[in-house]
């Protein structure tokens, strides 16, 4: 099982809890940002664009603990940034653990080798190692070369160890499906708890805004990604968000279910668009024009946005929502495969499409960032 029983549970709990006091705007994960610096510098990141100033600053843990217990979300993803970093990273970490939250810790897994005698092993401490791909398309996504064999000695390192360790993978235009799949099995091997996906969001401050994959694109790339599975595929993710990456559902964004809490403060209105900050969750929730964000507002930052932080929520929201929610939850969760003939077309049709272009395109950009 990709997730623990004990986390499914709290999970569950927590969401009827708000079903039954009505709560239309709840969080389920909240997004703390500890600090923006980084040990990478992708091609694809908006956070580490930032004056020298602003990258030096971080919150302390105290500031880490005000919003975990304000937003009171059941679970606390901690990207960045790299948090490994953070010199006090152990220290909001431990605190998290104390109050029963369930952390999942976004790295590069550069620094996990040397920094992973400050943890120690829990059911509510999850490292999410980011790995986009397969050695060659991991190394040129990140612009490092060794990225990819550095990020799986850590992987190995925390498994061992016993440590609960997921992958996080954003994928572009371009990226090869039978390379995906390929990698899948990689990770399955090394070990790892479950998967995680999400498509590239095109940030502004973005150096390569050539690959960012539009809804189209998206569905057609997911489908043939994730149809057809293997039963030893586990992703640590709700079912219902994978069936809307691959076209099978529409869903609106619900940006509040993933709210963001950084050195600025409450970030209006999600992890992705920068609109101004709250001084609290509450103001957060109150102030913020949520009409006008989400693919049916016609906000064009927000046309081609399938993210698993402004989606996932509604998914896990649909699950517990209805019977009809509930039950597709079920059936999807039993009935894993999705069996689709057109999807095994898609995998020949996509991995030529891109397959050369790619490497030659990614082979400039990491060029260009070594010089």
């Amino acid at each position: 099982m990709s997730v623990p029983v004990s986390q499914m549970w709290t999970v569950a709990t927590y969401v009827l809890g708000q079903k039954i006091a009505r709560r239309k705007q709840y969080p389920l994960v909240l997004m703390l940002e500890p600090l923006f610096r980084c040990n990478l510098a992708c091609a694809g990141c908006g956070k580490i664009q930032y004056p020298a100033h602003i990258l030096k600053r971080q919150l302390t843990p105290e500031e880490c603990f005000k919003a975990v217990d304000e937003c009171g979300a059941p679970m606390v993803s901690i990207p960045g940034g790299e948090p490994l970093l953070h010199p006090q990273i152990a220290e909001i970490v431990e605190g998290l653990v104390e109050r029963k939250k369930y952390i999942y810790l976004c790295s590069n897994a550069l620094l996990l080798k040397e920094k992973i005698d400050l943890f120690k092993p829990s059911k509510y401490l999850t490292f999410s190692i980011h790995l986009d791909g397969q050695r060659q398309h991991h190394d040129m996504s990140v612009c490092l070369e060794g990225g990819y064999d550095k990020a799986f000695e850590g992987v190995r390192e925390a498994v061992n160890r016993g440590f609960r360790v997921t992958t996080n993978t954003t994928l572009f235009d371009g990226a090869d499906p039978k390379s995906v799949r390929a990698f899948f099995d990689e990770m399955m091997e090394l070990g790892v708890e479950g998967m995680m996906l999400s498509p590239g969001y095109s940030y502004d401050k973005a150096p390569d805004q050539q690959h960012f994959l539009g809804r189209a694109r998206t569905r057609k790339l997911f489908r043939a990604i994730l149809a057809n599975r293997k039963k030893t595929w586990r992703f640590n993710q709700s079912v219902l968000f994978l069936e809307f990456l691959m076209g099978k559902r529409h869903y609106a964004c619900t940006p509040w279910g993933m709210p963001t809490y950084n050195i600025f403060g409450w970030q209006k209105p999600c992890y992705l668009l920068q609109d101004g900050y709250a001084d609290s969750f509450q103001e957060l929730l109150e102030t913020t024009e949520w009409q006008n964000y989400g693919t049916e507002s016609g906000n064009p930052r927000c046309a081609n946005c399938m993210v698993h932080s402004g989606y996932e929520a509604t998914a896990v929201n649909d699950t517990f929502g209805s019977l009809r929610g509930f039950m597709d939850t079920v059936k999807a969760t039993l009935f894993t495969r999705h069996q689709d003939a057109g999807a095994m077309r898609l995998l020949d049709e996509i991995s030529s499409e891109h397959a050369g272009p790619l490497v030659q395109i990614e082979s400039q950009t990491f060029e260009e960032t070594r010089a």
